[in-house]
């Protein structure tokens, strides 16, 4: 820390009081000081140096700089005189501290007062020694002489200056102000535009959800009928089919097979959406939901053209979560898995994060492959991709964004990395410990 003077004056009576107030505001004048902090500096050392010859405590006043780090300081110490008795006034010390950057009270090594205050320079200005041997002389040419009468006119002046400043401050804060009005006047009539918005959206949504709902079930008692039918006569109940009223009847079957799929999606999407989905939680193991899944999808499998390969997992504990939505979930993922990969493998698998405390069941392919252009169309509803493979089997493009939504329920996320011609993995990703403000137990809890 480098300190470096620039000026001392006597305080011996009240016209040095003058004296220090007009040379503080000589020297901040000379160091560049804005025309505010002028008036500011000059203010607090004359109130300082007032209090204190008030006090008996007057001495002298010292005026330095002071350098710490990369910022320089303007110092004014004013310490007290032989024989200093008393104690400053607390309103000359607020006032200092109000108009500088600090203020410090102490006392030197004989026990007499010791006031400093400091005002950081601006930022852009730096006093070397070639300047403050400038200021130094500009100092000592331009000795002021104790004026009481100059020095109030001159102070009157400052006053008035900075009373007409403050006006205009206060009437760049009423414009401010009423402009602020003008603003949130409008802000509260967007939010209730808004409002009103998201009402209606909130009122179609639930529409929708009853449309869905309704509609969904209307359809499934005849399209069971028609599924029953079909299967009726393909069982040859009511006697023996041509080969062409044979393939008219499949067609049947597997256009109302396609249609319940759809239903059961769309009243699946309908309970979700309108909060009807119970949530059963219970203990889970990993090798347990891989083997009922591996039973339940044998019949999809094409043996000669991909293997269904459920990997090992070696988490081996109980998770909570809902055992039928997760198989729900990996059955969709499986089934996309074997409807689009030709030749290859699909892999179903299970891990636990222990930092993030999860469970991820990953189900990988090496099918077609989903450009990333593609990655976000795939969870919108009713959206395929077109590809021939698409075409040949056909889906209801609700799949995965029903997963989505299952997996928000379960307090988890569907993630997806794909390469076109490589291959896709699916994975859901969930807390190992079910999120207590959704559980609904099997005890009724």
């Amino acid at each position: 820390m480098n300190v470096q003077r620039i000026l001392a004056v006597g305080l011996d009576d009240e016209q040095d009081v003058v004296l220090v107030r007009q040379r503080a505001r000589q020297v901040s004048h000379l160091l560049g000081f804005s025309q505010q902090d002028q008036v500011r500096i000059a203010t607090a050392v004359s109130e300082v140096a007032r209090g204190a010859c008030q006090a008996g405590f007057g001495g002298r006043a010292a005026f330095l700089i002071r350098e710490a780090g990369r910022r320089q300081s303007l110092e004014v110490t004013i310490s007290g005189g032989k024989g200093a008795h008393g104690s400053l006034p607390d309103d000359a010390v607020v006032t200092a501290h109000r108009l500088m950057d600090e203020c410090e009270v102490a006392e030197d090594e004989q026990g007499a007062g010791v006031i400093t205050m400091r005002k950081a320079l601006p930022p852009q200005l730096w006093i070397d020694h070639a300047r403050l041997a400038e200021v130094a002389g500009q100092l000592a040419k331009d000795s002021p002489v104790a004026n009481t009468y100059n020095e109030l006119e001159l102070q009157n002046r400052e006053l008035v200056a900075t009373l007409a400043e403050l006006r205009e401050r206060q009437e760049d804060l009423l414009s401010l102000t009423r402009e602020l009005e003008d603003t949130n006047r409008g802000i509260v009539a967007l939010y209730a535009e808004i409002e009103d918005k998201a009402d209606h959206l909130r009122r179609a949504d639930e529409m929708k959800s009853r449309f869905l709902s309704n509609t969904s079930h209307e359809l499934r008692t005849p399209l069971s009928s028609i599924r029953a039918l079909a299967k009726l006569l393909l069982d040859r109940m009511d006697g023996d089919l041509t080969p062409e009223q044979e393939r008219q009847v499949r067609f049947i079957e597997a256009a109302a097979a396609d249609l319940s799929e759809l239903v059961n999606d769309l009243l699946d999407l309908a309970k979700i959406e309108a909060g009807r989905v119970e949530v059963v939680v219970a203990p889970i193991v990993v090798d347990n939901l891989f083997r009922a899944l591996k039973g339940m999808l044998r019949p999809l499998v094409d043996d000669a053209r991909v293997d269904l390969i459920f990997e090992p997992c070696d988490y081996v504990e109980a998770f909570d979560s809902d055992e039928g939505k997760i198989a729900q979930i990996l059955r969709n993922f499986i089934s996309n898995a074997l409807k689009f990969t030709e030749q290859g493998a699909v892999r179903v698998s299970a891990f636990h994060d222990p930092e993030a405390d999860t469970i991820t069941f990953a189900v990988a392919d090496t099918g077609i492959g989903i450009s990333p252009d593609n990655l976000q169309l795939i969870f919108e509803e009713f959206s395929q991709i077109e590809h021939p493979l698409q075409r040949r089997s056909k889906g209801t493009g609700l799949g995965l964004p029903l997963c989505r939504k299952l997996a928000d329920l379960l307090g988890g996320r569907v993630d997806v990395v794909s390469q076109p011609g490589v291959g896709s993995t699916f994975s859901l990703v969930l807390p190992r410990f079910f999120p207590a403000q959704t559980v609904q137990r099997n005890a009724g809890i």
